[in-house]
């Protein structure tokens, strides 16, 4: 008998500070920086986003967006056998996130791992739950999206301190009869790394490198759009089904202009994708179950439709998945 992996629930946290443009524009400003509310949103989509406190950790989203899913799953956290959190952005460098997240729901027991995709991980992390679920060992798994990347950012740099926020979304996956994941696929190409990554390491207690987020933005706006063209197209014929067929995207949320041009080389009315990116900016690997979740919150996702999620990333990573709900 065929095991497929369901999504049953959903949830999201986001920080308390939200903060506009022209409310970011005015503390750059303090710094010598120059930008503006009409500089960022015309470029971007971008309208606010939100950024953790001091004292708040990944884990503290992911555990609050974890707990959301699961109550709208309609299950204990004592059901859960797999918790996989994708960030770049952990507590610690070890122990996991996940099994900080785990701690914080009072369970214990069940494997707890973190992937590191960058803003793809969170879909490569669901493509790791549904192989696990498939091959019948695990049966309820929690799959996060959580990031502080506000902490890796330089405030210095225009280019990149107006693009990201800060937040969590959270999946829960059970394993039935019926088809719910139906096709997967990840990619990564290495010799891509310059065009997006956080060089810096930790060596004897020291820094070594540089920590901060470096983004070529024009080259990642072409191979993003390159990439998740091709791989759709791919991943819905593994699927057996037409890019027509497809009710819903989900894709990560970047940048709105990157959005809308590969709706069009997909030929998707905008109408059948969900937006967030102008609410969040970019929140990494958080940004596609934050997005899913505010689209099943407020009613467009139903059941028996087809959605699919897609994420580009640092690495350079892209992953797809198509699943019916």
């Amino acid at each position: 008998m065929s095991l497929y992996a369901k999504i049953i629930g959903s949830g999201s946290a986001l920080p308390e500070k939200c903060v506009s443009n022209d409310e970011l524009a005015a503390q750059l400003a303090t710094q010598g920086i120059e930008t503006s509310d009409e500089w960022i949103r015309t470029r971007t989509g971008i309208k606010q986003r939100y950024l953790a406190a001091p004292e708040q950790e990944t884990s503290d989203l992911a555990a609050s967006a974890a707990k959301q899913a699961l109550q709208s799953a309609g299950v204990q956290a004592s059901d859960v056998d797999l918790i996989i959190v994708a960030t770049s952005t952990p507590d610690h460098i070890f122990p996991s996130t996940a099994c900080m997240v785990q701690a914080k729901l009072g369970i214990s027991g069940c494997a707890s791992f973190d992937v590191q995709a960058v803003c793809s991980g969170f879909v490569y992390a669901l493509t790791t739950a549904d192989s696990f679920i498939r091959a019948g060992n695990a049966n309820c798994a929690l799959v996060i999206g959580a990031e502080v990347f506000s902490r890796i950012l330089d405030w210095q740099d225009r280019s990149t301190c107006v693009l990201f926020g800060d937040g969590a979304g959270a999946m829960v996956l059970k394993a039935d009869k019926q088809p719910g994941i139906k096709a997967t696929q990840l990619n990564a190409n290495g010799s891509l790394y310059p065009i997006l990554n956080t060089e810096g390491r930790v060596e004897h207690g020291h820094i070594v490198g540089d920590p901060f987020l470096r983004m070529d933005g024009q080259a990642v706006f072409k191979t993003a759009v390159s990439v998740l063209d091709q791989q759709a197209r791919e991943v819905c014929q593994k699927a057996q089904l037409d890019v027509e067929q497809i009710d819903w995207m989900v894709p990560h949320q970047a940048n709105e202009r990157i959005i809308s041009f590969l709706a069009r080389k997909l030929h998707l009315p905008l109408e059948q994708v969900v937006i967030t990116v102008n609410q969040h900016a970019n929140t990494s690997a958080a940004s596609v179950p934050l997005a899913f979740d505010v689209a099943q919150r407020d009613g467009r996702l139903k059941t028996g439709q087809h959605v699919l999620l897609q994420g580009v990333g640092g690495g350079f990573t892209w992953g797809s998945v198509l699943a019916q709900l």
